[in-house]
Formats: structure tokens, sequence, C-alpha cells
């Protein structure tokens, strides 16, 4: 016999509990946080480590970097790379000349090193915008690769212009291994990733979205543009200077002045066109999908054995032209990109969760 109470769905304290949003949060927060520095380490072979997580994870903290100035600030920036190529260049001769300086430390003075020089590029954001904004970033990234290519003092006057990753350990502890390298690039980008957060929540974030949203509106209203456009790009480029030495040491073992070149700066662009604006989480996404994406591609070009495409430069035109199809089926499909997918099946399985 079915009675009114039967019917009737729960309203009380656990079901207000489990479709609090501030609970869902949490909970979210802390299931990561137990994946990623218990179970990743625990089951991942060297081999994902080294060739898919970490590059994800670095890319999809490059993908933030950018999304801090783009998404929230309104602002462009063609040159990201070039900033990481900063940072790591940084972090090389600081642990070279100065062998005394922690790991964290070296990491810190490497992003504020890039902050300073972004705060310099990002100066014609004072006078310009759009386009042409974007072409004065793209100087930073020509300039910089002329630098490190012609000034051999930079990589400690190596003859190949390349510089090779020093040992990484913090406190004794060796970070050469796979698990060593992978536990720094997590540890890294979770600080990071809870510094943007405070960003975006802040006063700071808010006249960000402002200026973003209606610049004039936001200077009549007392915002500080000027110094407040400034402070994007010092952020984005400090983010951006601690990926580049992620990226050089943690990942590739080794870097030159072509690592960080204009495809690398277009990946980063790509990673939040996918990912969505004005978004945290969504990087990952779009970097996932940069990362995984050759990978599968190489899998399937050898499985289907199709002759045109056993030629790299082939499998790397296709890779461009799928990059293309979908940032252009994304904009007009979904403009706030693949987090917004998620962002809406959340809401619907919190729905489902009330009801």
């Amino acid at each position: 016999m079915t009675t009114l109470q039967d019917t009737v769905p729960e309203t009380g304290p656990t079901a207000s509990i489990v479709t609090n949003p501030a609970v869902l949060r949490l909970a979210l927060v802390l299931t990561s946080i137990v994946v990623a520095f218990g179970v990743v380490p625990a089951i991942a072979t060297d081999y994902w480590l080294s060739s898919i997580i970490i590059p994800t994870i670095v890319m999809g903290l490059a993908g933030i970097s950018l999304n801090l100035l783009q998404g929230y600030a309104g602002l462009v920036s063609l040159g990201s790379a070039a900033f990481m190529s900063v940072g790591v260049f940084s972090a090389y001769n600081l642990i070279l000349r100065a062998p005394a300086l922690p790991l964290p430390v070296v990491l810190v003075l490497a992003g504020l090193t890039a902050a300073g020089v972004g705060i310099f590029f990002g100066l014609p954001a004072l006078r310009i915008k759009g386009f042409y904004l974007g072409a004065s970033t793209l100087g930073a990234q020509f300039f910089f690769q002329w630098l490190f290519t012609n000034y051999p003092w930079f990589s400690n006057n190596s003859q190949s212009l390349t510089i090779s990753a020093p040992r990484l350990e913090f406190f004794g502890y060796d970070l050469q291994s796979p698990v060593g390298r992978y536990l720094l690039v997590v540890t890294v980008t979770a600080l990071l990733i809870g510094f943007a957060f405070l960003v975006v929540k802040s006063r700071l974030g808010r006249e960000w979205m402002a200026i973003r949203d209606m610049e004039t509106a936001a200077s009549v209203l007392g915002v500080r543009v000027a110094s407040r456009k400034l402070q994007a790009y010092a952020i984005s480029s400090f983010f951006l200077g601690i990926t580049g030495v992620l990226w050089g040491f943690a990942y590739l073992g080794t870097a030159d002045a072509h690592t960080y070149n204009l495809d690398k700066s277009f990946q980063v662009l790509f990673i939040v066109l996918i990912g969505g604006t004005a978004t945290i989480f969504g990087n990952f996404l779009g970097a996932a999908f940069i990362v995984l994406t050759p990978i599968l591609l190489d899998h399937l070009v050898l499985s289907a054995n199709i002759a045109y495409l056993s030629d790299q430069g082939a499998i790397t035109n296709l890779q461009r032209v799928i990059f293309g199809a979908i940032i252009i089926f994304i904009l007009i499909k979904e403009p706030d990109g693949l987090s917004a997918w998620t962002r809406r099946g959340a809401e619907a399985l919190r729905a489902r969760l009330k009801t």
C-alpha cells in the first residue's frame, strides 16, 4: 500500500546536503586531491605519467595563464610561449649561477621575471586594443626567440643553444623519476589553481570582468583601468613563466628558444578556445584534447595502415585541419567551450538528485 510519505520526495537535511553546491564543490575538491596525490601515482605507468598526464596538466596550466588575461580581463596576447621561454631560461640561469636557491624559490623568481616582462609588453594595452594589441604582443614572441637564439650566454654558452634540465630535488627528495616529476607538476598546479581562484573571486577579478564587459563604464565607476590591465599581464605572465619551467624541466628535460615558438603560443590559445573562456578547469579539457589528439591520430594511422598518412608531415597537417574544424564548430555551436557542456551536465545531475 502506497502512503503519502512514499510519494513525497525527500526534502530534509540529507537531500539539501546532497544538492548543496558548496558541499558538492568541496566533495569534488577532496576527491580530486585524493585522486591526484594518491590514486594516479599508485596506478599510472611511467609512460602515462611522462607522455600523457604531465603534458596535459602543464598545458592546462598554460591555458589558465592565458584565460586569466583573455577570458577574465578581456585582453589579448599571442605571445604566451615567449613568457614561458623567459621563465625556463630564468630558472636555468638561477640554478646555474645560484645553486643554493631551493627549487620553490627558483620557480617563484622565474615567474616574477616573466611577470616583469609581461608588464613591459602589456604597456601597449593602455593605448590600443583588439587586433592591434594582439600584434604588439606577438612582437614578444619573435623578440625572445631571437634573443635566446643569438645570445648563447642564456644557455651557458652552449653551441647548440639548448639547455638541459638541472637535477630536480626538494629537501633532498629526488624528483627525477616520472612519479617525482608528476608530483612536482601537480603540486605546483594545485597551488596556482588555488591562487587563480583567489584572484578571480577577489575585487581584482571582478574589476577585470568589468573592464572586459565595458571598459568605459568601469572607468566611470572608479576602476583603475590602466593599473588593472598591467596587473592582468603581470599575473598571466607569472603563471606562464612557471609553466615554461615545468614544460622544459619536468616534461621535456631540455629546452631551447624554438621549443617555445609561435606554434606553442597558438596551442595555448586553442586550449582556451576549446576549453572555454572565463573558466579554470575547462582549460584541462582543452589541454587533454591538444595532447591526446596527436596520439590518437598516430594510433589510427598505424592501425589503418594508410600509405598517404604514413608521412609525419601529412599527419601534422591532418591534426591542424582537425584542430581548426573543432575550433570553428565550438565557436559556432558552443562559444563557451567544452566547460559549458560539462557545466550543463552537472546542473542536470543536480536537478535529478533534487527529485
